[in-house]
């Protein structure tokens, strides 16, 4: 396997960036490209300087979907036995469950399982004209890899039927406008802008406090308001005895950036 389908940076001030690098297919998604960027994911969770982790592509794509040669390859096994080959041996809410914000900056082209890929990101900035499709009714297939899940929780059940059904392309600026990016950028400006946000999270936010509420906002989403607040109310407690809270009560009155501890086993 080559190292470099997927490509690792370090930037200041504690940002991991991973890039998918097959430009010359629009960085579409094989076995090979799956596997080191899951094993790339988890190096950066693991990594103690490491506080948010942004995703991009290489080229002119984020990721066009499926290979085609791996689709090929799929069909012509007769039983779809080399789907679980081509995701890389993770689930694909695998990036869900990384206890560090996970941000995506769709540069070009986000289809099919690039498209899934974009939306287990906890945020999504997005270039100017940048194509969304989900694809796969397109191609005889369902919805995939946990889009079903997704989806629908970012954009409401109707706009997500619509998207699975038709598989229709859509720009960059339709999609903000239903909650499926953040912000759109022009194309020139994306990776500044997004590591520009990546860096304020990494020098203001408290990498535990940012890991508690990303499994919060995770695990509550099919979970009722009473078991939601009352776990909210222990972890409460359990922030006010870590050495964060002081030191963010103590930097914000002495007008200073907080210097938060890594990740703390949460």
């Amino acid at each position: 396997m080559s190292d470099d389908v997927v490509l690792y940076e370090r930037r200041d001030p504690g940002i991991a960036l991973l890039t998918l690098n097959r430009p010359e297919r629009l960085n579409a998604w094989n076995g090979e490209l799956a596997t080191r960027y899951f094993e790339l994911l988890d190096a950066a969770a693991a990594d103690p300087d490491v506080k948010v982790i942004v995703v991009t592509g290489a080229g002119r794509g984020f990721c066009a979907g499926a290979d085609m040669d791996t689709l090929q390859g799929i069909g012509a096994s007769s039983g779809g036995s080399g789907a679980e080959s081509a995701a890389g041996g993770r689930p694909q809410y695998h990036t869900t469950l990384v206890p560090k914000p996970v941000i995506a900056a769709v540069n070009g082209a986000c289809a099919g399982i690039g498209m899934v890929q974009a939306l287990m990101c906890d945020i999504r900035f997005a270039a100017a004209g940048a194509k969304f499709t989900t694809a796969f009714s397109r191609r005889g297939l369902i919805a995939e890899y946990g889009m079903s899940w997704v989806l629908p929780r970012l954009v409401g059940t109707a706009r997500a039927l619509d998207l699975l059904y038709s598989g229709r392309v859509v720009l960059a600026e339709e999609a903000a406008q239903m909650g499926l990016v953040n912000e759109v950028v022009a194309p020139e400006l994306l990776l500044d802008r997004t590591l520009e946000f990546a860096s304020e999270l990494a020098t203001h936010a408290s990498p535990t406090s940012m890991a508690v509420m990303k499994r919060q906002v995770y695990g509550d989403w099919n979970r009722g308001i009473v078991p939601a607040t009352d776990d909210a109310i222990e972890l409460m407690k359990a922030s006010l005895r870590r050495p964060d809270f002081k030191e963010g009560v103590a930097s914000f009155l002495q007008k200073r950036p907080p210097n938060f501890q890594p990740v703390q086993d949460v």
